[in-house]
């Protein structure tokens, strides 16, 4: 005969919950909006010169609606050198539509830029004291000099600093 088993009835505790922990999740300052990258190489003769006249032809003449709202990064795509003055009077152009211009071309660049105005601007007061997860997974592409950015931000008020999930993350900084 088999000895019975009974289960223990004890109540689960979740300790995260109940923690002072405090989740930093990136991914809730993404700024929603199309990113777009603006080459402007193929209104170069041979994209490599820029004729003044044609170039700003082109420019009167482009469709500067369809980057209605949107992040812009106005680049050139070849070895041309392009004076300052036509990045600038490309922005002159964009500037009533676009949500944001930045000169480079990779939306990554759009993506720092706009993390670095939005970590450098917000009050870090609520962490003051307290230990702090930088939340590691994201659905959103976060780009990776955030995670420096906010870890810079949260050094001189979080008790500690850690990344990943409350599960399972890597203990990062811890005040002395």
């Amino acid at each position: 005969m088999k000895p019975e088993t009974t289960i223990s009835e004890e109540e689960i505790i979740n300790r995260v919950v109940n923690s002072k922990l405090e989740v930093f999740d990136l991914e809730d300052y993404y700024p929603e909006g199309e990113r777009v990258a603006l080459d402007i190489s193929g209104w170069l003769l041979e994209g490599l010169v820029l004729r003044e006249k044609d170039f700003r032809e082109t420019l009167k003449s482009h469709d500067w609606q369809q980057y209605s709202g949107c992040y812009v990064a106005v680049y050139c795509s070849t070895e041309a050198i392009v004076p300052a003055w036509a990045y600038m009077l490309v922005t002159t152009y964009l500037q009533p539509v676009a949500k944001k211009i930045v000169q480079g071309g990779s939306i990554t660049q759009i993506n720092v830029l706009l993390y670095q105005e939005i970590l450098y601007g917000l009050d870090y007061s609520a962490y003051q004291g307290k230990p702090v997860i930088i939340k590691g997974c994201s659905r959103k592409p976060v780009p990776q000099e955030a995670y420096i950015m906010a870890t810079q931000k949260l050094m001189p008020v979080a008790r500690s600093i850690m990344f990943g999930e409350a599960c399972s993350s890597v203990p990062l900084y811890k005040k002395k």
